[in-house]
């Protein structure tokens, strides 16, 4: 008998990994640098070259491998592709904070 367990909404959480609201935070701007490198029509080695990075290392983004990349340089990586980046911060009534990335349309 199969056993169903409704997720969290974060992965990483689900499975137990350390700092979950950080990882999915990653997983969530290595998807919008993704995109916006595809919306470009950018070969990796042209995306590397204008970001500052590696070809190995935008390969390693788009295959979702870049979880070691701190925020910083992930957010670097998208000023330099010309996206605006904001932060905000508040405060929660209760709990936690939680770090969430939310896409402009």
């Amino acid at each position: 008998m199969l056993e169903f367990r409704e997720s969290s909404g974060n992965v990483f959480a689900d499975l137990g990994l350390p700092n979950p609201e950080e990882r999915l935070a990653k997983a969530d701007l290595m998807i919008i640098i993704n995109a916006e490198i595809k919306r470009r029509g950018l070969r990796q080695a042209e995306a590397a070259a204008m970001v500052g990075l590696r070809q190995p290392d935008i390969s390693n983004i788009a295959r979702g491998l870049g979880i070691s990349y701190s925020m910083e340089r992930l957010l670097t990586v998208l000023g330099r592709l010309g996206m605006e980046v904001e932060i905000t911060a508040r405060r929660r009534r209760n709990g936690a904070g939680t770090v969430v990335v939310r896409r402009a349309v």
